[in-house]
C-alpha cells in the first residue's frame, strides 16, 4: 500500500498512525489479524478521508483504519469505476425490480428506534453468532452514527411505508464510500445487490468517478459478492488495478 509519507503534501502532520495488538481474524478461520489506526479522528475530516481511503483505509464510526496483518494480505481494498462498470443480467434485474418496489430517502444522521430494531433482525438471522447480533444502542450509535465525514442515512421504504433497507454512505471527492448496509432479513431477492446499485446510480448521478465497497477478502464466502461488480478495480501494492 502507499507510505504515509506520501502525503507530506497535505497540511495534516499532526495525525498519527499506530498499529493494535493482534486479535483474532472475523473473516477467515484461525488467522490473527493486526490494524493500522490514524488518530486523532477529530482531525480527519471528509478531505483528509478521501487521501486516506485511497490508500486503503475504511472507517467504522470515528475509528479509521486498514489491515496491517503479519504474513498475510488477504484484505483488498475494492471499488467500482462508474466509466467502465458493466452491470450483469442479475444485478439489471434486482436493480428494475427493487427501484420500482421501494423508494429511497435520506434522512438526517441520528438515532431511529425504527433502525436499530431492524439493525438487530438483520444481524440475528443474516450474521447470527458473529456478535453484532448482541449490540447495545451505544454500540450501535458508535458503529454507524458517529461520522466527521459528510454521510448519507438513507431508508429504503415500500409502498405501505414499511421499512426495508437502511443505507449509511460516505460522500467524498471522487466518490461514494459504502459504510454498511442492512435489510429486512425475511424478505427473499437480492436486496444487498440492490443498495450496491442504488449507490452505483446516485454516483453516476452526482458525476462522481467511483462506488468504494471496502475490502475483497481472499478466502471469505462473506465479501466475495463485491467483485462481482465488474470491471472492479483492487489496490494492489499501493496502486489500483483493473481486477
Amino acid at each position: 500500500m502507499s507510505k504515509l509519507n506520501d502525503l507530506a503534501h497535505i497540511p495534516w502532520q499532526a495525525l498519527q498512525f499506530y498499529s493494535t495488538a493482534p486479535y483474532p481474524c472475523s473473516y477467515v478461520g484461525g488467522r490473527v489479524a493486526r490494524s493500522q489506526v490514524a488518530t486523532p479522528s477529530h482531525l480527519i475530516d471528509s478531505r483528509v478521508y478521501g487521501e486516506l481511503l485511497r490508500m486503503g483505509f475504511r472507517r467504522s464510526g470515528t475509528f479509521v483504519y486498514r489491515p496491517n496483518c503479519d504474513g498475510c494480505n488477504a484484505c483488498t481494498p475494492l471499488r467500482v469505476p462508474m466509466a467502465t462498470f458493466i452491470p450483469t443480467r442479475s444485478q439489471k434485474r434486482a436493480w428494475l425490480r427493487h427501484s420500482r418496489e421501494y423508494r429511497a430517502r435520506v434522512v438526517p444522521l441520528e438515532y431511529r428506534p425504527e433502525h436499530y430494531e431492524l439493525y438487530l433482525r438483520y444481524q440475528r438471522l443474516r450474521h447470527h453468532g458473529g456478535g453484532m447480533d448482541r449490540d447495545s444502542r451505544e454500540q450501535y450509535q458508535h458503529f454507524l452514527l458517529q461520522s466527521h465525514v459528510d454521510t448519507m442515512l438513507v431508508e429504503f421504504r415500500d409502498a405501505d411505508g414499511a421499512l426495508i433497507m437502511v443505507s449509511l454512505i460516505d460522500i467524498l471527492a471522487d466518490g461514494l464510500s459504502a459504510v454498511y448496509t442492512f435489510y429486512e432479513p425475511e424478505i427473499h431477492g437480492s436486496l444487498g445487490t440492490f443498495g450496491i446499485m442504488w449507490q452505483i446510480e446516485q454516483a453516476k448521478r452526482l458525476g462522481l468517478q467511483y462506488v468504494y465497497l471496502g475490502y475483497w477478502i481472499e478466502g471469505s464466502d462473506k465479501m466475495s459478492y463485491k467483485a462481482n461488480f465488474s470491471p472492479c478495480e483492487m489496490l494492489r501494492d499501493g496502486v489500483w488495478q483493473t481486477a
